[in-house]
């Protein structure tokens, strides 16, 4: 922040974001001005963002980020290993990274949290070149990521089109064979999903999805258990009811700092952050500790 202006860059397609259409950089500029400071406000595309992070993470010490964990995350991959700092506005449908680090989802909270707030070292992780800062996983979740995908670009809004896009991807869903490997000898697994958590994930009835720690320096693998289709149905809508029970559905492999994983296949849908990429097996998971600079209570 410098001359009492701050940059902040918008994902303009985000879901909170688009919602509010063109109400929201008044909305933005009057919450950072509530607060003192007068709002340098860029809505970018998502596929822009990462470029216009890292061309102002030279200018200013702290950027605010507006958007969805998509977003979060593309500007993460962009700023981790730096001394730059990392302010959110959580403009996403889900956010998921403000929810385990207490940043408030009410605007001007959130901005006077951008302005005010101290910054606390948490980790992110990678997949190859990729960033992620909540999870990656492979399987059926991808599938009903592109399948939602396909319905919002047809008009629907994101909480509706999951659910037919968690249909389709189960009418097509097929258990993966893999290998992972912690470096201490390959595991045969067979699983409709495999999970990967930048942290500890808790698989706690009441706390499922959840994160005590951002910064314990471990990946936490866990996947799905094999099953029929019709009972992988039933988990399925289960989970959309919050109704899942981790000691029947889930299996939590390990934690570790880094681990591979192989298919027969050549290439595999990974999912990041809720962001579908294809990539080419096998696939390293790696931890980095402590790389990013996040703005968030209590620091």
């Amino acid at each position: 922040m410098a001359d009492g202006t701050m940059d902040v860059l918008i994902n303009k397609a985000g879901g909170a974001a688009s919602a509010a259409g063109d109400r929201l950089p008044a909305e933005v500029q009057r919450a950072f001005a509530d607060a003192g400071v007068t709002a340098r406000i860029a809505l970018l595309d998502g596929g822009a963002l990462a470029d216009a992070v890292r061309e102002r993470a030279g200018k200013s010490r702290r950027l605010v980020v507006g958007g969805g964990d998509g977003t979060v995350s593309s500007a993460a991959g962009a700023l981790a290993g730096s001394d730059a700092e990392l302010a959110v506005l959580p403009l996403g449908t889900l956010n998921h990274l403000a929810r385990d680090a207490g940043i408030p989802t009410d605007l001007k909270a959130a901005a006077a949290l951008a302005i005010h707030g101290h910054a606390r070292r948490i980790d992110t992780a990678r997949v190859g070149r990729r960033t992620f800062i909540n999870n990656a996983s492979i399987g059926i979740y991808p599938a009903m990521v592109r399948s939602r995908d396909r319905l919002q670009e047809r008009g629907l809004p994101k909480p509706v089109a999951a659910i037919p896009a968690a249909w389709a991807a189960l009418t097509r869903a097929h258990d993966l064979r893999l290998m992972i490997d912690t470096g201490t000898g390959g595991q045969r697994l067979v699983t409709p999903l495999l999970f990967v958590g930048n942290g500890e994930y808790s698989i706690e009835r009441g706390s499922l999805g959840c994160r005590a720690s951002l910064d314990d320096g471990r990946l936490g693998i866990m996947a799905v258990r094999h099953r029929t289709r019709l009972a992988l149905a039933w988990f399925a809508l289960r989970s959309l009811f919050g109704a899942s029970d981790p000691s029947r559905d889930f299996d939590a492999l390990t934690t570790c700092a880094s681990f591979q994983v192989s298919a027969a296949e050549p290439e595999i849908n990974v999912a990041l952050d809720g962001e579908v990429e294809r990539m080419a097996l096998p696939l390293t998971f790696t931890v980095r500790p402590r790389s990013l600079r996040l703005v968030m209570p209590g620091a």
